[in-house]
């Protein structure tokens, strides 16, 4: 049986195990591909996780937040593109989500005029910087919800074949 660790600044692939209540024997027989040795490596961090390593950890901990954190924090191509995402209580996800797109409806009309031409001029920057931002606030409730809905639905206290089958009908 493992010890338990008394390190004080564990990164999160270490308090997401020890969450789980998982020696690093017990999540690498879990995680199936990933040694313990290699999982040790990662935890330390004298080795950066793969995509694959991810994945499997996200699965097997239950926890897809770590596909968001490794993505806006370790991928290069993330830390650019992903924008770091928080968990949240429902209320406060949909508290956000309205306030985000209240403040974004006034400047429609504004994004339309500056748009109708197919360029912004050098006098229309600072009002499309402004909409941009609030854009990026209405996305990032957004990415926020769909990450409480993955999390609850890995919890089973969202029925999830429910979920996946009225996405697909409205795609269809």
């Amino acid at each position: 049986m493992g010890r338990k660790s008394t390190k004080e600044n564990k990164n999160i692939y270490q308090q997401l195990r020890e969450f789980q209540n998982l020696t690093r024997e017990k999540a690498a027989e879990k995680l199936e591909f990933i040694t313990e040795d290699r999982l040790e490596r990662i935890e330390a961090e004298r080795s950066l996780p793969t995509p694959e390593d991810i994945m499997a950890m996200a699965k097997s901990y239950g926890a897809p937040e770590l596909c968001n954190y490794y993505c806006s924090h370790q991928c290069p191509i993330g830390q650019k593109y992903v924008p770091s995402v928080s968990l949240s209580e429902l209320p406060n996800i949909i508290l956000e989500t309205v306030a985000s797109l209240n403040a974004i409806y006034p400047l429609t009309n504004r994004l339309i005029e500056i748009s109708r031409d197919g360029r912004i001029s050098d006098d229309e920057i600072p009002d499309f910087v402004q909409i941009q931002h609030k854009l990026s606030e209405v996305a990032s409730a957004v990415d926020t919800l769909q990450l409480w809905v993955e999390k609850t639905s890995v919890e089973d206290n969202l029925n999830r074949e429910l979920l996946e089958f009225h996405k697909k009908n409205l795609e269809s």
